[in-house]
C-alpha cells in the first residue's frame, strides 16, 4: 500500500501526536514496539499531545470531572465523564505502566465490576461492558478476575443471529458492536474456544450485512467517519473489527473498503466528517438518552484529521495483506 512522502511526513512530522505515530509505525509499517522508531514515541503518550491534555484534568484518585467516583458519576456527563476519558485514552495507547491510568482502571473496576460479569454502572448493558471490556484489556488487564468474568458475560450475550444489542431485543444490531470489538482485543492466543466461536458468529453478522445494511433504508451517520465514538458505530469501525479479526480478504468486505476509498481527500487523508454524537435531540430523546451531552474532541470535524487517516491506513494495510 502506497502512502505518499507528505502524508508520511504530515502524520510523522513534529506536529503530529505520538499515539498517531506508533499506530503508524506499528500498524501500517508493521514495525515492533521493541523498534527504536516506536520506542521514541511510545515513551511520550501520556507526557505530550491528546493523552497528555486529557490526563492533566484527571483528579488525584482517577476520574474526571464530577465531584465524586459513584458509578452513574463515573459515566455522565456524557462524554466527559471518566468512563468515556478511559476508552480514550486506552485508544490512543495509554496503559497500565502509567500510574494515572492504574487509577482509573482500579477505580473503573471497583466501583462497576458485578459477580455476574457485568462491567458497568448500569444493569444489563452490553455497550457499557464491552466498553470497559476493551478498554481495560489494552490498558493491560485481560488477567484481571473480573475482566474475565465480563468476557464470559459478553459471550453469554450473543444473540442467536450473531449479533449484540445494547436493548432488550431477540437480535443484534450492528450498533452493538462493542462486544465483538472487546473479544478482538484479546490475543489470539488466548481467546478459548467459547470466543473464538463468537468471534466467528460475530463476524458472520457482520459480514452478512456488509457491516452497514440493516434494515429497508441505509443509517446516515453509519456512512460518516467519527472520532472518539464512544459508543456509537461507523462503516470504519466495523472494517477495523473485521480486518484486525483476520477478516480482510473476506470478498464481502469489497463494498465497505470501497466507500472508505472514496472519502480519501485529493491529498490523501481522510477527513473526520462529524462529531458523535451524530443525531438530533429527538432522536436520542427516543432512545432514552436525555440531555446534556458534551462532544469530546481530539480533532475538528470537516478538516484532514491524523486519526482517521492513520486509522483508513491501517484498515487497508491489513486487508491489503490478507489479499495477497
Amino acid at each position: 500500500m502506497d502512502v505518499s512522502a507528505g502524508v508520511r511526513t504530515w502524520l510523522l512530522g513534529p506536529r503530529s501526536d505520538p499515539s498517531v505515530k506508533v499506530r503508524y509505525w506499528t500498524e501500517v509499517e508493521g514495525r515492533a514496539l521493541e523498534d527504536p522508531r516506536v520506542r521514541g514515541p511510545r515513551a511520550k503518550i501520556g507526557q505530550e499531545g491528546w493523552a497528555a491534555s486529557l490526563l492533566a484534568s484527571q483528579f488525584p484518585d482517577g476520574h474526571w470531572t464530577t465531584p465524586g467516583t459513584s458509578a452513574r458519576e463515573l459515566y455522565r456527563p456524557k462524554y466527559t465523564a471518566t468512563n468515556w476519558f478511559a476508552i480514550v485514552l486506552a485508544d490512543l495507547g495509554a496503559d497500565r505502566s502509567d500510574p494515572r491510568i492504574a487509577r482509573t482502571a482500579e477505580l473503573l473496576l471497583d466501583r462497576w465490576s458485578q459477580t455476574d460479569g457485568l462491567l458497568s454502572g448500569r444493569s444489563g448493558e452490553v455497550c457499557y461492558t464491552g466498553n470497559a471490556v476493551r478498554a481495560l484489556v489494552r490498558f493491560g488487564y485481560l488477567e484481571h478476575p473480573a475482566v474475565q468474568r465480563s468476557i464470559d458475560w459478553l459471550v453469554r450475550q450473543q444473540k442467536r443471529d450473531g449479533g449484540w444489542n445494547c436493548f432488550p431485543s431477540r437480535k443484534g444490531t450492528l450498533d452493538g458492536w462493542e462486544g465483538l470489538a472487546a473479544l478482538a482485543e484479546i490475543p489470539d492466543a488466548q481467546r478459548d474456544d467459547a470466543v473464538r466461536r463468537s468471534i466467528e458468529r460475530g463476524a458472520e453478522f457482520y459480514l452478512k450485512r456488509s457491516l452497514r445494511n440493516e434494515g429497508r433504508d441505509q443509517y446516515a451517520p453509519w456512512l460518516r467517519i467519527h472520532y472518539p465514538n464512544h459508543f456509537f458505530y461507523d462503516v470504519l469501525v466495523g472494517l477495523r473489527m473485521l480486518a484486525r479479526l483476520g477478516y480482510g480478504g473476506d470478498p464481502r468486505l469489497r463494498p465497505p473498503t470501497r466507500w472508505l476509498l472514496r472519502r480519501r481527500l485529493r491529498n490523501g487523508t481522510w477527513p473526520l466528517d462529524a462529531t458523535q454524537p451524530d443525531w438530533d435531540p429527538q432522536e436520542a430523546a427516543r432512545y432514552g438518552f436525555p440531555g446534556p451531552e458534551f462532544p469530546l474532541l481530539l480533532e475538528l470535524p470537516g478538516l484532514p484529521s491524523r486519526w482517521a487517516t492513520v486509522e483508513a491506513l491501517s484498515v487497508l494495510r491489513r486487508i491489503e495483506a490478507a489479499r495477497r
